[in-house]
Parts: C-alpha cells; sequence; structure tokens
C-alpha cells in the first residue's frame, strides 16, 4: 500500500490585476539579482583592468590598451553571455543551477551513482570554496584601497578596516540577511549605473577606444606579445569572476529575470565602465595605477570609495550564501558529514546559516588578507579555483546534453568543445600564477577534496561493516513469532538506510530490553535527485507485518529533513501519528580502527574525527529529543 498526501491546486484566470501582480514579481526578481547573482561580477572593475593592464607588459601604449580592454569585452560576450546566459542557463535541475544540481542530475538520468560524476561534484564543490575564500577577500580589500587616493594618512589603515569590515560580515551571518538582502538589489543597481556614468566620463577623452570592440585588437595583441599575452590573460579573466553566479542562484530568481539583468543593466555598465578606464589611461597615463577610482572627480571619491565598500559586501555576502547552499547540498548528497544548519528566515528556506563553515571561511579569509595584503597580490591567487569549477561545470554539461537532453554525440561535442575550449585556455593561462599565490585556493581546496572523499570512502566501509551483521526483516518476523516479546503501548520509529534489514537499534533493544512496542516504523530517509520534493510525494507507508511498517522519507537535495513534520503529513490519510506516545530509535556508531582495516591509518583517523564532531542525527533531522533514545553500536573500520 502507499499513501500519497494529496495537494490542493486552483487556477486563476489572467485578469489585469493578476498580470499587474506578475510583472511586479518579475521585475522584483531582476532586482533582487541584480543585487545577489551580480555582486561578484559587478566589483571586478575595482581591479581586473588595472591587473590586466600591469600584467600586459605594454605599459600605457595604445596597442596594449586596446588589445587588453578587446580581450575583456570579448571575454565577457563569450564567457557571461553566451556560455551562461544563453546555454547553461538552459541545462537546469527541476530550476536549480550549479555543479552538485548538475550531478543530481545526471544521477537520476543514468539510474546509479557514477564515479566520474562524483568525483567531478567533489572537485567543483572544493573548487567553489576556494573561491569563497578568496572573493570576500580581493573584494573588500579593493573597496577599501580606494581610501589611499583621498589621502596617503589612510594607507596604514587599510588592512584593519578590511578585517574589521570582514569580521563583521561574517559574525552578522547568524542573523540572517533577509533585512539586509532587501536592499542589495537598489545599491547595486546605484553601483551599476555609477559605473556606467564613470566610464562615459572616461571615454570624453578618448571616444576612439571603442573600435576595441573590433575582436581583431585581442588577437593582435595575443600573437604580437606571445608568452605575455597569454599570461595576461590569466589577469582579463577577473573581468568574469563570479560567472558561476549566474547558474549557481537560478532556482532562486529563475533564467529570464537572470537574462534581462545582465543584457539590459550589467553587461552594459561593465561595457562602459572597462572602456572609460582605457580612455582615461591613455589620456592620463599616470591613471593606470588605479583608472576606476581616478575616473571619478576628487571630490566625489569618499562616497565613491563607500558606495565600493558597500558592493564588495554585497558580493561577498553572495559567495557565503553561495557556501552555505552548496554546503547543504553537500551534506544531503553525502559528501560531508552532518553540519548544523539553522534557518534565519521564516518565509525563505533557502536563507540558512551554516555555522562551522562560516568559521571555516572567515578563518580562511583572514589567512589570505594577512599573507597577501594588498588586492594586487590577491589578483595572483585569484582565477585558478574559478576556472576549475568552470571547466568542470563544463564536463558535466557535456555528459547533460548527451544523458538528459538526449543529443547525438557530434551534437553535443558540437555545443560543449568550444565552450571547453576557452575554459581550458583560461585555467592554462591561470595557471601560471601558482608561484605567485595560486597555491592557495588550490591547496584549501585540496584539503577539502580529501576531507570528501575521506568521508564517502568511510561511510561506505561502515556501510559494509554493519551489513555483515544484519538480519532480515522477515527473518526477524519469523524469530518474534516463534518467541514473542514483551509488549508495550506506543509507537517506535527505527531510522535505518535498509528498510530490508532489521535496524540495529531494534535488535539491541529486543536484545537488552525485551520488549516490542504496539507498533513499530522502520523509517528510511533518502535523498531525491529532484531539489525539492513536494509534499504529495514525501511520504510512501508499507505494512510489513501486523507489528511493523515501513516508511519512507523523501527530501530534496536542497532541503533539510525534518522527520516530525514528514510523519505528520501521513495522518491526513488517516495514519495514526502522536508525536507524545513516540519513541524514536537512533544507533550511535563507535568506530574504532581494526588491525586489517581498508583504510589507510591517515584517513581512517580523519574519517572518525569527522564522523566525532558531525552534527547530531537527532538535531539534524529535527528529532525532538525527549523523545529519542540512542543505542550504542562498536562498528570496526
Amino acid at each position: 500500500m502507499s499513501i500519497a498526501v494529496a495537494d490542493e491546486q486552483s487556477s486563476v484566470r489572467a485578469t489585469p490585476e493578476t498580470r499587474h501582480v506578475r510583472s511586479n514579481t518579475y521585475w522584483g526578481l531582476v532586482l533582487g539579482s541584480t543585487g545577489v547573482v551580480y555582486g561578484d561580477i559587478g566589483t571586478s572593475p575595482l581591479y581586473a583592468f588595472r591587473e590586466a593592464l600591469a600584467a600586459s607588459g605594454g605599459g600605457v601604449e595604445r596597442p596594449a590598451v586596446l588589445g587588453v580592454l578587446s580581450l575583456m569585452l570579448w571575454t565577457l560576450a563569450l564567457v557571461v553571455t553566451v556560455k551562461y546566459v544563453i546555454v547553461l542557463l538552459r541545462a537546469d535541475n527541476n530550476g536549480e543551477g550549479g555543479t552538485l544540481s548538475l550531478v543530481a542530475l545526471l544521477h537520476h538520468a543514468l539510474g546509479r551513482s557514477s564515479a566520474l560524476v562524483i568525483g567531478l561534484g567533489i572537485l567543483g564543490a572544493a573548487l567553489f570554496y576556494g573561491d569563497a575564500v578568496i572573493t570576500p577577500a580581493i573584494s573588500v580589500l579593493s573597496a577599501v584601497e580606494g581610501l589611499k587616493l583621498v589621502t596617503p594618512m589612510f594607507e596604514p589603515y587599510v588592512l584593519p578596516i578590511a578585517v574589521t569590515v570582514l569580521v563583521a560580515l561574517f559574525l552578522v551571518q547568524a542573523y540572517g540577511t533577509a533585512r539586509v538582502a532587501t536592499f542589495f538589489g537598489p545599491v547595486m543597481v546605484v553601483w551599476f549605473a555609477l559605473m556606467a556614468v564613470g566610464g562615459l566620463m572616461g571615454l570624453l577623452g578618448d571616444p576612439s577606444v571603442l573600435a576595441a570592440v573590433d575582436p581583431r585588437y585581442g588577437l593582435a595583441f595575443l600573437v604580437q606579445h606571445g608568452t605575455i599575452g597569454f599570461v595576461t590573460l590569466g589577469a582579463v579573466f577577473l573581468a568574469v569572476t563570479g560567472a558561476e553566479a549566474l547558474y549557481a542562484d537560478l532556482g532562486h530568481f529563475g533564467r529570464r529575470p537572470i537574462r534581462t539583468a545582465w543584457l539590459g543593466l550589467v553587461f552594459p555598465a561593465l561595457a562602459l565602465n572597462y572602456c572609460g578606464q582605457a580612455a582615461l589611461v591613455l589620456a592620463n597615463p599616470a591613471s593606470a595605477a588605479d583608472p576606476f577610482f581616478l575616473l571619478f572627480p576628487s571630490w566625489a571619491l569618499v562616497p565613491v570609495v563607500g558606495l565600493a565598500t558597500a558592493a564588495t559586501v554585497i558580493a561577498s555576502q553572495a559567495v557565503i550564501t553561495g557556501a552555505f547552499s552548496l554546503s547543504r547540498q553537500a551534506i544531503q548528497l553525502g559528501m560531508l558529514p552532518r553540519l548544523s544548519i539553522r534557518y534565519t528566515s521564516d518565509c525563505h528556506a533557502g536563507q540558512i546559516y551554516v555555522p562551522r563553515i562560516n568559521m571555516l571561511l572567515l578563518l580562511g579569509v583572514l589567512l589570505a588578507v594577512s599573507y597577501f595584503r594588498t588586492s594586487g597580490d590577491l589578483a595572483s591567487a585569484y582565477g585558478i579555483a574559478v576556472t576549475g569549477t568552470m571547466v568542470i561545470t563544463t564536463l558535466l554539461a557535456y555528459f547533460v546534453v548527451r544523458r538528459v537532453w538526449r543529443w547525438n554525440i557530434v551534437a553535443a561535442l558540437a555545443l560543449t568543445l568550444p565552450l571547453l575550449a576557452v575554459d581550458l585556455t583560461f585555467l592554462t593561462a591561470n595557471l601560471t600564477k601558482i608561484a605567485d599565490g595560486g597555491l592557495f585556493p588550490l591547496a584549501f581546496g585540496a584539503v577539502l577534496v580529501l576531507v570528501m572523499v575521506s568521508w564517502r570512502r568511510g561511510v561506505a566501509v561502515v556501510a559494509e561493516k554493519t551489513r555483515r551483521a544484519e538480519v532480515s526483516m522477515d527473518e526477524l518476523a519469523r524469530i518474534l513469532a516463534a518467541r514473542p516479546p514483551h509488549r508495550v503501548a506506543g509507537t517506535a520509529v527505527f531510522l535505518t538506510g535498509d528498510s530490508a534489514t532489521a535496524p540495529r537499534a531494534l535488535l539491541h533493544n529486543l536484545k537488552h530490553n525485551r520488549v516490542l512496542h504496539e507498533k513499530n516504523v522502520i523509517l528510511t530517509l533518502t535523498t531525491d535527485d529532484r531539489p525539492r520534493v513536494p509534499d504529495s510525494e514525501r511520504i510512501s507507508i508499507e505494512p510489513v507485518t501486523e507489528d511493523f511498517t515501513r516508511v519512507a522519507m523523501a527530501f530534496g537535495y536542497a532541503e533539510t529533513p525534518n522527520v516530525p513534520q514528514g510523519l505528520a503529513l501521513a495522518r491526513s490519510c488517516g495514519w495514526r501519528f502522536d508525536i507524545m506516545s513516540t519513541s524514536f530509535f537512533l544507533s550511535r556508531r563507535s568506530l574504532r580502527r581494526a588491525p586489517n582495516s581498508q583504510l589507510p591509518r591517515w584517513q581512517a583517523k580523519l574519517f572518525m574525527l569527522l564522523a566525532r564532531n558531525a552534527d547530531d542525527a537527532t538535531d539534524y533531522f529535527q528529532i525532538p529529543t525527549g523523545r529519542t533514545l540512542e543505542v550504542g553500536v562498536q562498528v570496526p573500520l
């Protein structure tokens, strides 16, 4: 018997009023995407053109300036507009985007777990965390450094001010971003408008820089400068850092609002600003030291620096929020141990706070700031993690095109190979930064890869060891029929990963307490390949015997499990569930390394450390602590 919870749907006839509401909602999403999705890429003009020009080795000669500008404009057009806005925004998993969404989508399409897909997902997630450490550091530092142009007296205070802003940013995460996020969109709209105005003022000095729209300027620069031109590509890529946010935040805003914001405001503002910086440098070569802030008159520097700082905080917030969402998905997909997740909004399930991830990112950001000290030095560490993530996204997109869209191999390669070629070119160019600081995000990502691989491997070993000692439910039913235990009133819920076998907590309860509850539920929690599971498909119930009932509860990979709420759904279909007469039984595993362990000593110790520090199952599944009994089980690794 399968019980499904019915949900009511109502159709609303389109009227002028409803169309007006939909229009308001659409433009609200456009405004919101401007603030959240484009925060990172929107602050790139603070440092991208400056660093690319410095890397070009051509000084402020006209061919070098126009070559760098052309490369930047076409990088924005190819990487962001073509790859993400036109192509990848169509490769969604029920409206959700991002690397791990593609992993879940491919799992569903393949009907099994693929080691290659899981490996790409782990690597992509680890590189995203590496990027999440660098982005707040370079964004805030580049904005605060504008104070040095107001007066050199501020120079000794740049680093302390940046550290203060960053610490405050991470500390307020616990209070949620619902109220602050309301202002993200309007602030970023003002920011993009300011960039466009600054760019137009700079263009007045030399409008001929618009000729850089011709890609031949960029190609000529690469051909004439050889190795230096290739190295310059690594700095040019700074113009599109944050492009992954278009895809990762797809589920929050939708395809059309993100496209509208990019084509209608963000892209034109960025292009105008970069053109203005190029014109300013040609008109005044000394401005190459900081062309963004020098676009504006001296009397406007203080408010521009203030707005730039606000914009960089918003950019950092977008990355931090993305790290929280990615962590929840990684936990649900079995790549990370259970971590405490707190909801910071009663209205928006996506607004969450993960304390340990927040602390990990804060430590990484402070380490990056204290080690590199300036945004110029941080630029050397920036780009490798992002380009790596982009390569992985393109590889996963190829498999989606083949397996989900079911294109033939020729069409799939025709679509993805050019995108992959662009990504690999930028990745190779950024690899030249390894000796100058690029190793920092790679090392950070490598540690996380070891953590995720060790966790998955350890979980697999524990599952194998546990399976050997399991008893099938059919066999247990025969044993209990032959020797009935003492019965007690109430309902017992036993959590297990395999509903076909008797949970260890049930066996230990029978062995030591020698009692069986009046009603017994074998509860299995599964993670679906979809981001969210509707309530109508959340619960399925299957009677096993008069004493036992199997209950399967499904949650999406973007959801946090809530067992009591899930069980309560079945009450509307006649299944009796009273939380006050229900006891939950969980197994708490005590791990130790066996002499013939399948794991190396270092990996076994790392897995046991992760397991000890994992969030308690009672808290993670939101089970009432007063109704829970934990049974200790020793498992040798």
